[in-house]
C-alpha cells in the first residue's frame, strides 16, 4: 500500500495542454456512446447548422474534441500524445494552447464555408504538430531538411487521397492542419531568432563597454 502511495505520489502531470485535451476527448467518446451519437452529431462537430444555431460557431472550435470511434480516436493521439509533450515543453502551454484554437477555428470556418458536410476529430491538430515538430532543431537562415521531406510525403499522401479515395476522412483538414503547422514553426523560430540575436548583441555590447572601462581605469 505504502509502495503504491508513493508511486502515485511520483506521477506528474507533466504536459497540461495535451493530457487535458486528451480527457476531453475521452469524456466525448464516452458521452457519444451513452446518447446513441447524438453528441457528436450536435456538438463536437463542425458544420453549417444555421447561421442562428449556436452549434455553428461552437463547433468551429469542440470539432476537435470529437471521434466516431475509439479506432478514430487512437488513430490521432498517437501521434499527438507522442509529438505534443515535447511540442509543450518547447514552446509553453499558453503558446501551444493558442497554436490548436487558431487551426480549429481556420479548419472549421473553411469547411463550414466549403463544404456541405459535417468535419470532426483532431487529425488536424495532430498534422499541426507533426509538420511543427520539424522545426524543434531550425536555424536562422535556414530549411530544415526534415520540413521538406515530411512536405513530400505528408502533402503527396493527402492529395493523392483526395483523388483517389471516396471515404469520411477530410484531407482538406489534414492539409490545413499541416500548412498551420509549417507556418507556427517558420513564425515562432525566427522570432525565437531575433530574440537571441538581440541578446547576443547586447552581450557583446556590454563586454565591449566593461572592456573599455578597465582599459580607461588602467
Amino acid at each position: 500500500m505504502e509502495t503504491a502511495k508513493k508511486t502515485i505520489s511520483r506521477i506528474r502531470y507533466n504536459s497540461p495542454v495535451i493530457l487535458t485535451y486528451t480527457l476531453i476527448c475521452i469524456v466525448a467518446l464516452i458521452a457519444n456512446y451513452f446518447t446513441d451519437g447524438q453528441v457528436m452529431q450536435n456538438l463536437f462537430c463542425a458544420r453549417n447548422q444555421g447561421i442562428e444555431s449556436i452549434y455553428t460557431y461552437s463547433g468551429l472550435i469542440l470539432h476537435i474534441f470529437g471521434h466516431i470511434n475509439y479506432e478514430h480516436f487512437f488513430g490521432n493521439f498517437t501521434i499527438i500524445l507522442l509529438v505534443g509533450p515535447m511540442l509543450e515543453e518547447k514552446y509553453g502551454s499558453y503558446r501551444l494552447l493558442m497554436m490548436i484554437m487558431i487551426t480549429a477555428i481556420i479548419t472549421g470556418l473553411l469547411h463550414i464555408i466549403f463544404f456541405d458536410t459535417a468535419i470532426l476529430g483532431a487529425s488536424g491538430i495532430a498534422f499541426m504538430f507533426i509538420l511543427l515538430s520539424s522545426f524543434t532543431n531550425y536555424k536562422k537562415g535556414e530549411i530544415p531538411a526534415t520540413f521538406i521531406i515530411i512536405i513530400i510525403l505528408f502533402a503527396g499522401q493527402e492529395i493523392a487521397d483526395m483523388v483517389t479515395k471516396n471515404d469520411n476522412v477530410s484531407q482538406i483538414a489534414h492539409l490545413l492542419g499541416g500548412t498551420c503547422g509549417g507556418l507556427f514553426g517558420f513564425i515562432l523560430e525566427s522570432r525565437q531568432n531575433k530574440i537571441q540575436d538581440t541578446e547576443k548583441n547586447n552581450d557583446e555590447l556590454k563586454y565591449n563597454t566593461d572592456m573599455e572601462k578597465d582599459n580607461d581605469e588602467d
